[in-house]
């Protein structure tokens, strides 16, 4: 992308979502007035640094002033909230879920185990936000009171002066291609889910009835031995899905090595839970003969798993290549 588009991307992406594309035309055609008609590369700096630091514009824009972290540090101050932020949420879900396997007991009805996780989850997360943005708010709110400096020039994430050679560093993100992080965050409670069913099927998967107390397990559906057999590859897949949702939280948009990690996770695993499904042994004794009147439930319960597992990895892998092409 030009030097222009990125300028302008800079800017807008610091005011709110509801005035962007109104003050992104506005700024584009003031640029424009200010080119000539075959204009240069260095025509396009010397109007740039005219301009000045996208920070400092995008504050005269905004509709209420920045008092506590001042225009010098407000933008390295946002920008690190969020990059540490969302660390720091995955490192305490991921935390969250490994003790919570090595705490559960499988006396909890599925229901219970889901409602745990995302209550304990969203806890977590509030909790965890709340000392971040308090540490660094307070750092930067000391900082911002210590530095006497005379110069109150915005500063880059770097702490240096901004000129628009640093525009050059930054990669234009298009909205279609961008991975958000409700996308990284939804993964991993998903990947947190499936793997407690997966260890903890004998108690949670399975057919459930009605009581005066709620929910009474009957019998579990798959055999908890045949699962165990596989637990060394299926905690490999758990890792993998992990280190891609750091990968993707990491890079921000969708790219062809990320398109190819999302295949490679997603084929093994397929490939694998088919395996684990086609064994002839995997449906609980119980189970089969809880369903002796329904033979062909069987059939149709393993069949209909195995085209669900296959038909959403394609759609994942298709999805995550057709992304990754966005330019």
């Amino acid at each position: 992308m030009s030097l222009i588009d990125i300028y302008i991307q800079e800017v807008t992406r610091r005011l709110p979502e509801k005035s962007r594309e109104d003050i992104a035309l506005e700024l584009r055609s003031t640029i424009e007035d200010m080119l000539s008609d075959d204009y240069s590369e260095e025509e396009v700096k010397a109007v740039l640094e005219k301009l000045g630091n996208p920070a400092t514009l995008a504050s005269g824009y905004r509709d209420q002033p920045m008092h506590l972290i001042g225009p010098r540090y407000f933008d390295v101050y946002v920008t690190l909230l969020k990059m540490i932020l969302p660390i720091a949420v995955v490192i305490s879900l991921i935390s969250m879920i490994a003790t919570y396997f090595m705490n559960y007991g499988g006396e909890e009805a599925v229901i219970n185990v889901a409602l745990h996780i995302m209550g304990e989850g969203i806890w977590r997360i509030i909790e965890v936000s709340m000392q971040v943005f308090f540490w660094l708010t307070l750092v930067f709110a000391i900082l911002e009171r210590t530095d006497k400096g005379k110069d109150q020039n915005p500063l880059t994430t770097s702490l240096s002066k901004w000129t628009p050679d640093d525009l050059k560093d930054i990669s234009y993100i298009p909205k279609k291609k961008a991975i958000t992080k409700f996308e990284v965050f939804g993964g991993l409670m998903w990947t947190s889910i499936w793997a407690t069913l997966y260890f903890y099927a004998e108690h949670l998967v399975g057919v459930y009835r009605g009581s005066e107390t709620g929910l009474e397990f009957v019998v579990p559906a798959l055999n908890h031995e045949v699962l165990l057999r596989y637990w060394p590859i299926v905690v490999v897949i758990i890792g993998g899905e992990i280190a891609l949702s750091l990968y993707k939280l990491m890079k921000g948009q969708w790219t062809k090595s990320i398109a190819i990690v999302n295949m490679v996770v997603q084929v093994v695993g397929t490939v694998v839970f088919i395996v684990i499904f086609s064994n002839p042994d995997l449906l609980h004794p119980k189970f089969l003969a809880y369903i002796a009147d329904f033979k062909q439930l069987e059939t149709w319960a393993v069949g209909g798993v195995i085209s669900i597992f296959i038909i959403s990895a394609a759609i994942a892998v298709f999805d995550g290549f057709r992304k990754a092409k966005i330019s």
